[in-house]
This record gives C-alpha cells, sequence and structure tokens, in this order.
C-alpha cells in the first residue's frame, strides 16, 4: 500500500485526513478537559445573541461532533492506507464541514465576524476533503 500512498491523489487524500484529525481531535479534546473554561468563555461570548440561553447545550453539541470528526478522519486514514477505502474518508470530512457551518453560524449570530471569517479556510480544506474523497 506504500506505493498507492505516494500517488498524488491518495497522498492528498490520505494528508488532508491527517490534518482534520488533528485539527478536530485537539480542538473536541481540548473543550472535553477544560469544559468548565469553554463554557464559561462561550457563555460570555454568546451574552447578547439569541443563542445566550443555549450555550450549555450548543457547547454539549459541538464538542461530540468535533471529537467524532476528529476520529472518523483518524479512522479514515488509517483505513486508506491499510486498504484504500475512502468512505469513512468521506463521512469524516462531511462531518467536519457540518461542525464549521456550525460553528460559523454561532460566530455570526454572535456577531464576531472575525471569528467567522477565521473559518472559512477551514471550511474549504473540509469541502475539498470531501471532493478528494470522492476521486
Amino acid at each position: 500500500m506504500l506505493e498507492t500512498l505516494l500517488t498524488p491523489v491518495v497522498s492528498a487524500q490520505f494528508l488532508t485526513l491527517v490534518l482534520l484529525a488533528i485539527l478536530f481531535l485537539q480542538s473536541g479534546v481540548d473543550k472535553i478537559v477544560d469544559f468548565k473554561g469553554n463554557l464559561a468563555w462561550l457563555t460570555g461570548h454568546f451574552a447578547k445573541s439569541p443563542l445566550a440561553r443555549q450555550v450549555a447545550p450548543m457547547l454539549g453539541v459541538i464538542t461530540l461532533t468535533e471529537t467524532a470528526a476528529g476520529a472518523l478522519a483518524a479512522v479514515g486514514a488509517v483505513m486508506l492506507a491499510v486498504d484504500g477505502a475512502t468512505t469513512l474518508g468521506l463521512h469524516a470530512a462531511q462531518l467536519c464541514a457540518l461542525n464549521i457551518v456550525m460553528l460559523f453560524f454561532g460566530q455570526r449570530l454572535a456577531k464576531d465576524y472575525a471569528g467567522a471569517a477565521s473559518l472559512v479556510p477551514y471550511f474549504i480544506l473540509s469541502v475539498g476533503a470531501i471532493l478528494l474523497m470522492s476521486l
């Protein structure tokens, strides 16, 4: 399989999944490890938004989906390396993109336009991963 990993498409697929795994696992694990700190910061961040009363459940959903997306991307990278399967990687990329859309929505409602804009490259990466996994 090493020969296959060296092809341009497969290496792009693999490296993209590894990057997404690192990005989403680190973010999800950080939220698990410091849930109270994240909740306190986000409560203030969303205090003047329509989502002010929904911060705790939103943080739970984001924590779950980020961690799941990262884990799926990691397993998807392994599956790609072992037998060339891209299905799990595709689903991981789709969940990553959905997660970024949820974060973007929250940032826009909180009127944190710079924070929302900083998510766009991650969204582009996730959509690119969806397309790559479809090849």
